[in-house]
């Protein structure tokens, strides 16, 4: 890669980290494209240099987040897959990548999650791809499990796969704003017992 490229780079990747974290304390409609350059530490028209808009800027934030999530998710699959680990077994360490991801970007994290809600952006589209890009992840391992013969046939895989990674976005800001005492590995554990279907304990189902 040139030099010119790697600067751009760079930029960009400064205007991201300016963008998601003041977007995230004051919403998009407030955060104004002189106040991300100020952040970013750029002129304003270096902005403009890289994106059209502020709008594009977003969109483009969303692409590279939520691109960095689904990396590390398929990175912990296919690193258990490597070691002949089996379905649950990926599916756990994608959890926990799934949780590192966002205790190393939490304003990212919440600022996805909160756009998860809305249906009134210009970017609404975007964020469909990119979040079913993430989900794809989980649904591919998902669906070995089930032809492998490790998991019930009776799973829902779009929806479960959607389930587990709302489970960990949900978990993890929780983690983050009401008990930042607790470390990963705690969060980890009690999401891995729901993952492998431990929380009713080994005694009888109640009927």
């Amino acid at each position: 890669m040139d030099s010119s490229s790697t600067r751009r780079r760079a930029t960009r990747q400064k205007l991201y980290e300016a963008a998601v974290t003041l977007i995230a304390e004051q919403g998009f409609s407030a955060t104004t494209v002189d106040e991300i350059a100020e952040r970013a530490g750029v002129a304003k028209g270096t902005v403009y240099y890289n994106f059209k808009s502020k709008t594009e800027l977003f969109e483009e934030l969303l692409r590279h987040g939520v691109g960095l999530l689904t990396e590390s998710l398929r990175t912990a699959a296919e690193e258990t897959a490597e070691r002949d680990g089996t379905s649950v077994e990926a599916l756990d360490a994608m959890v926990r990548a799934g949780l590192a991801f966002i205790d190393r970007y939490p304003a990212f994290t919440q600022l996805y999650v909160a756009e998860l809600w809305r249906t009134n952006r210009a970017w609404q589209s975007t964020l469909l791809v990119v979040r079913q890009q993430a989900i794809s992840v989980v649904e591919r391992v998902l669906q070995e499990g089930i032809d492998s013969g490790e998991l019930s046939r009776e799973i829902d895989v779009p929806l479960t796969a959607a389930a587990l990674v709302g489970m960990v976005l949900v978990a993890a800001l929780d983690w983050q704003a009401f008990q930042p005492e607790r470390s990963i590995d705690d969060v980890h554990s009690a999401l891995s017992l729901l993952l492998h279907g431990r929380v009713g304990g080994s005694g009888p189902v109640p009927h």
